[in-house]
């Protein structure tokens, strides 16, 4: 933990739509910053972001951009980060990366504060990443219940929101369903088809028959808990939900576990709020609730009608905040201030 009190701060790839999220999310919990370095694209500088009551001019990302700062977050694209994250390290930055660049270096920590904090101690190239967002969240919800009864097999189904994919993603939706609704042709922009009214898996393809996105949330799922006899069975979807990803998620364990005991565990539990009605239409986690919050919302913790001592939980958070942002905020809060 530094004895600083404050912080010069830089964000790679502020114009973005987690870049955004996290500005704002530094200026709402009131993190520390000194001075803050807002970088993009060279067609991007010279232009202003809000920022504590005022803007801050958007410089271009270069070499030098880092000299003097203390901690980078990034969130310009893979590429942008295997070239920049090095030199940032290398002008003493602390790096927290959100692109996938790093996640799976096995000198990088992949870290979840709720879960793994103490890994980030150990940085040998001065960068931590952060994890996928929909990895983000349902290992948040899962890591109290493998600590007591160590889980065995996930079977997850995703329902990933369209901001997921950028910005420009979001405008495609909108655009789309607009179409629709006036009865014109839809012509996608972003997306491979239409996502309005449909849901699509839309990642690229990985190995197997999976996606990308899949075999990433059985990799960082391991790594991140630690356990790499933990079998996870994804299947990741994007429905047309401007923020929020939904996952059900199926859960087995090396011991039997009840509804009752995984709500016990949950009640409380950093990160997550428990949503215990009983079951009613309506009455569940849902992405236009979350949308703008910090929490991981689980619901509908259920012991499974086929698998004696599994259960079935449902789980809910921002995928801008939690899944992104915030996540490297609380990072940077934990190995900075708290």
């Amino acid at each position: 933990m530094s004895t600083k009190k404050s912080f010069v701060v830089a964000v790679a790839g502020a114009t973005g739509a987690v870049g955004r999220e996290m500005l704002r999310t530094l200026e709402q919990r009131d993190f520390p910053v000194s001075r803050l370095v807002a970088l993009a694209s060279k067609r991007s500088a010279g232009t202003k972001l809000p920022w504590k009551g005022g803007d801050v001019t958007i410089e271009e990302l270069g070499p030098k951009s880092f000299e003097g700062v203390d901690i980078a977050l990034f969130s310009a694209g893979a590429s942008v980060s295997r070239e920049y994250g090095p030199i940032a390290a290398k002008s003493g930055a602390v790096v927290i990366d959100n692109s996938s660049a790093w996640r799976m270096d096995p000198e990088v920590p992949l870290v979840v504060p709720e879960v793994n904090m103490a890994a980030a101690e150990k940085r040998p190239k001065g960068i931590i990443a952060n994890p996928n967002c929909s990895t983000i969240q349902m290992v948040v919800a899962l890591k109290p219940l493998h600590d007591a009864a160590r889980i065995k097999h996930i079977v997850v189904s995703t329902y990933q929101a369209t901001s997921g994919k950028g910005h420009a993603a979001v405008e495609d939706l909108l655009a789309q369903t607009r179409a629709l609704v006036e009865g014109k042709k839809i012509e996608p922009s972003v997306f491979p088809g239409q996502i309005a009214f449909n849901v699509m898996s839309d990642w690229k393809a990985g190995e197997n028959g999976y996606s990308e996105e899949e075999l990433k949330m059985v990799n960082e799922t391991r790594k991140i808990m630690g356990d790499d006899t933990i079998a996870v069975s994804p299947t990741t979807v994007r429905v047309p939900v401007v923020n929020g990803h939904s996952e059900a998620v199926h859960v087995q364990f090396h011991r039997a576990m009840t509804a009752e005991e995984a709500k016990n565990l949950l009640r409380g539990a950093d990160g997550v709020v428990l949503m215990e009605d009983a079951y009613a239409p309506g009455k569940h986690p849902q992405p236009v609730l979350a949308t703008g919050t910090d929490p991981v919302y689980v619901g509908r913790v259920r012991d499974d009608v086929g698998v004696k001592g599994a259960i079935n939980l449902f789980v809910v958070s921002d995928n801008l905040r939690k899944g992104a942002a915030l996540n490297a905020v609380q990072i940077a809060e934990r190995l900075f201030v708290k």
